[in-house]
């Protein structure tokens, strides 16, 4: 026997309020930690022509746990305050992925930001084995 709830039955409320909870401690929190990013990381030297593979390898953890708090709580309109942001830290390479996940549905709940940081981490670190590896051949 399959139970079937109908539309009128369910109660969505709950919901609502835990997603909108959600993401007013998303904005609240971010709009904390963007003061102190802006106060502390000052800017991010990268070299020129740098992609954002580069920007996410060099960028502190803070600033892109920031970045997925903004998305958490503002969505797609947390582009606007991130273009400018990433502009005055020096990550404009950035700028284009945080267009794309704001844009993308669904995105907000997940921390696309920190999964990609911490796969340039991952990379960077096999890219740099890979090197000593060949150099230790060498000698």
């Amino acid at each position: 026997m399959i139970l079937l709830i109908q539309a009128s039955e369910f109660d969505w409320r709950p919901w609502l309020y835990l997603l909108l909870g959600l993401m007013l401690a998303g904005l609240v929190l971010s709009s904390l930690l963007l003061v102190w990013v802006i106060w502390r990381v000052r800017r991010i030297d990268l070299p020129a022509g740098a992609d954002a593979l580069t920007a996410l390898q060099r960028t502190p953890f803070v600033v892109v746990l920031l970045l997925d708090l903004l998305d958490l709580g503002l969505d797609i309109f947390s582009v606007p305050l991130t273009w400018p942001l990433l502009g005055r830290l020096g990550l404009a390479p950035l700028r284009g992925v945080t267009i794309i996940e704001g844009l993308i549905p669904g995105t907000q709940l997940v921390p696309t930001m920190t999964l990609a940081w911490l796969f340039s981490r991952w990379l960077g670190s096999r890219r740099s084995r890979r090197i000593l590896d060949s150099q230790n051949l060498d000698l």
